[in-house]
């Protein structure tokens, strides 16, 4: 177990921003893991877990506590099911599924950061979500000190949410394990209808698994939504807000304003989210209130690529992020009566 003091923390995450913590561990084994949350807790000093750093917000003042980096490693496949330590990289661990022919990642290719975050955000992306192939999560619970094992059904999933996240405080995620399909080497049923005409099929057909892989990775490339250390669109968590999920009556007041603003004729966009809910996208919400691609002037600037992922241009602050996102929110609240919510996590500071 690694140790250092006042350590940055910014070339950890890949907005690349925030200062330093006064203590820096990095952990390789679960053992070591808990080990060094309990110190924290015991001693009661401030813990903050990283993993890729893909879904972090960072303050400049840094953090005044343990900084705890995940490093552990393991791929283990045994048929169908897979079991992947926290610290393993997510975008490695799909290309190896889809290496030995097995379906229900796929389409999650190309996401940042570790296999540990997926069941906190229930990662979901071009009709995939972790939650429908994810049996069990291991955690250590701090409340209890003990190593638990949640089954899916006690995880609370929803759309970018879950147990883990709604109590950030109770649960280290240490291992988590999947139920992959074994379609013959075809991938499971395209669902998203962007990858269905880029693939050249209909939703609901199956592919081969390398096709969905690749034309998933083009996707994501062509929206600066996979890691590039030359390309300053990929300075980013990836979407900055969440799809917006709103009731009938929110729907209803929503549209009313797209007409009045927009001009009749003009829908936005709407997709089912349960009974009496509608989702919305938080994308075109941001463009329509006038945030282009490209939007700002500053060393903090909306994607050239994407709307939904604000950039650090490469002399940013924190504080330039943030200055970003408020206008952003106050904007769209301004133009449409909705408040869009900030899908990385923020650290000693907020919106």
């Amino acid at each position: 177990m690694q140790e250092r003091h006042d350590a940055p923390l910014a070339p950890l995450t890949t907005f690349r921003l925030g200062g330093p913590a006064a203590r820096l561990i990095t952990a390789t084994t679960d053992a070591e893991v808990i080990a060094a949350v309990r110190e924290a807790d015991a001693t009661g000093t401030p813990l903050l877990l990283i993993g890729g750093g893909s879904n972090l917000v960072i303050g400049d003042k840094g953090f005044a506590g343990t900084a705890l980096v995940i490093a552990t490693k393991g791929f283990d496949l045994d048929g169908t099911r897979l079991e992947l330590a926290a610290g393993e990289v997510w975008t490695d661990a799909v290309a190896r599924t889809v290496e030995a022919g097995l379906a229900g990642i796929e389409c999650l290719a190309g996401i940042p950061g570790s296999a540990g975050a997926t069941p906190i955000q229930n990662v979901g992306a071009y009709g995939q979500e972790v939650s429908s192939t994810i049996t069990e999560v291991i955690a250590y619970d701090r409340h209890t000190r003990e190593t638990v094992t949640v089954p899916n059904a006690d995880c609370a999933f929803s759309y970018r949410h879950s147990r883990f996240k709604a109590d950030p405080e109770r649960y280290v995620v240490l291992r988590v394990r999947f139920e992959l399909e074994d379609a013959d080497g075809l991938s499971g049923p395209v669902k998203y209808a962007e990858t269905a005409r880029a693939l050249g099929v209909e939703p609901g057909d199956r592919v081969p698994l390398a096709a969905a892989r690749e034309t998933v990775l083009k996707l994501r490339s062509g929206k600066g939504m996979v890691l590039d250390p030359e390309d300053h669109d990929t300075w980013s968590a990836g979407s900055f807000f969440t799809n917006p999920i709103l009731t009938d009556a929110q729907f209803a007041a929503f549209h009313a304003r797209v007409q009045e603003r927009l001009g009749d004729g003009v829908e936005p966009p709407a997709y089912q989210a349960g009974e009496g809910h509608t989702k919305t996208s938080a994308a075109w919400l941001i463009d329509k209130a006038g945030f282009t691609k490209g939007y700002g002037t500053g060393p903090v600037r909306i994607s050239t690529k994407h709307t939904l992922a604000l950039t650090n241009r490469g002399e940013a602050t924190t504080e330039d992020l943030l200055a970003l996102a408020r206008e952003v929110v106050a904007g769209v609240r301004e133009a449409f009566g909705i408040t869009l919510v900030n899908e990385p996590v923020t650290v000693g500071v907020s919106l």
